[in-house]
């Protein structure tokens, strides 16, 4: 890939990694807490994707794009703490209950954890971006 075509996506998604974080903080205001919750997560999702992007790693796959990052970063080059998998993971578990599940019952107190936790996430991946 073209190196300017890189950081061109790699900005973008970094954007829309910003945008989803106040989205969420704006959710969460109102009490929109499904919302909130979804967009907690994407804004981890897209920080990843501009990681991904940057190392040439390619998928359209949420498992597949979590999986890489534990393997390579948390596990084998060690550059994270195991607690950003877990923020990861977690983010991911509610995002999927919430979305999917008609009756999930999600708490604000909840909510307000894991976007603070995303904060730390995002802040963290985006030093070696």
């Amino acid at each position: 890939m073209e190196q300017y075509h890189k950081e061109i996506l790699i900005k973008r998604w970094l954007e829309k990694s910003d945008e989803a974080l106040l989205t969420a903080e704006n959710n969460l205001t109102y009490d929109f807490l499904a919302a909130a919750l979804n967009r907690i997560y994407y804004s981890i999702f897209y920080v990843v994707m501009a990681l991904a992007i940057k190392n040439d790693f390619k998928t359209a796959k949420h498992s597949t794009l979590m999986g890489w990052f534990n393997k390579k970063f948390v596990y084998e080059d060690k550059i994270f703490d195991k607690e950003l998998s877990k923020i990861y993971k977690n983010a991911f578990t509610h995002r999927q209950e919430c979305d999917y599940e008609a009756m999930s019952n999600i708490e604000v107190e909840t909510i307000k954890i894991l976007l603070k936790d995303a904060k730390i996430f995002i802040d963290t991946v985006k030093k070696i971006i």
